[in-house]
């Protein structure tokens, strides 16, 4: 672990339906984070196009198109890691949805695709069916960066506490979550699990979501957050786009684990369920 502070920026943008205006937008706000002196930057899951699964093929684009190559500009740019949100990857027929990362110089750090694809029906409330149309991805993604190793998962993903397990154990001791909870999810489950998944493995979680808009098929709830080792809510914001600056120090997580050495005292020969 690097024992050093960073300063972190979640642009929580409002997602029109022109793409170029979207990540017009996303430069726009990775140089307002660059200038409040962030080091690290994350955009929203599917930040340059409807969440809507009657946008996702019309929008998506292989990792050598337009997004993945103003992505790049933009964390050269900006002079910061990136993590690129997500966006509909399109990949010998199927799409994915992704999550490309970046260097401080624009170069390509990984991807994760997202695992867990996000099929619900809530009775009351919302019905998604994400794999109607996109593929479901198969690696746990860390990504080696001058900041240290980083953990990249994608919303849906944050309900399954083994990859944010995976992750701590290989080394992960801050993980960037691009999603897009709804307003019947985002209150009930939202702050909860996001601080859960901080809380049981001891390290930082900055979730990134897309700003509401009622005109939007699909409403976000937004209330982008970071959540720090000890399950606390260290800043959140409401549901209108802005940029949440936070500065964490990892020295927090060595702290935190030495204090209350939950992960060294695990017994994994008894859980009959863990591969690390």
């Amino acid at each position: 672990m690097i024992a050093m502070k960073l300063k972190l920026a979640l642009c929580q943008m409002k997602v029109e339906t022109d793409k170029l205006k979207n990540l017009q937008t996303a430069a726009q706000l990775a140089q307002q984070a660059a200038q409040s002196g962030a080091q690290l930057i994350c955009l929203p899951e599917m930040f340059c196009c409807p969440y809507d699964n009657a946008c996702f093929a019309d929008y998506a684009e292989t990792m050598d198109g337009e997004i993945v190559h103003s992505l790049a500009e933009i964390a050269r740019q900006a002079g910061c890691v990136l993590i690129g949100g997500s966006f509909p990857e399109r990949e010998g027929g199927k799409l994915y949805n992704t999550s490309p990362a970046f260097s401080s110089k624009g170069n390509l750090l990984g991807r994760h695709r997202k695992l867990h694809l996000f099929d619900i029906d809530v009775e009351g409330g919302v019905r998604f069916q994400e794999s109607d149309v996109l593929t479901a991805g198969n690696s746990c993604t860390l990504i080696d960066t001058e900041y240290g190793k980083i953990g990249v998962a994608i919303c849906f993903d944050v309900r399954f506490p083994e990859l944010f397990r995976t992750m701590a154990l290989r080394g992960a001791d801050l993980v960037f979550l691009p999603g897009a909870f709804n307003p019947t999810t985002g209150p009930a489950h939202w702050e909860l699990t996001l601080r859960a998944r901080a809380l049981d493995n001891q390290l930082f979680v900055a979730a990134c979501a897309p700003a509401l808009d009622p005109d939007a098929s699909y409403h976000s709830y937004g209330h982008s957050l970071v959540a720090d080792p000890w399950g606390r809510v260290v800043r959140q914001l409401d549901d209108r786009p802005g940029i949440l600056l936070v500065t964490i120090d990892l020295k927090e997580v060595e702290r935190v684990r030495r204090e209350l050495p939950l992960l060294a005292a695990r017994r994994p020969e008894l859980y009959g369920c863990e591969s690390d």
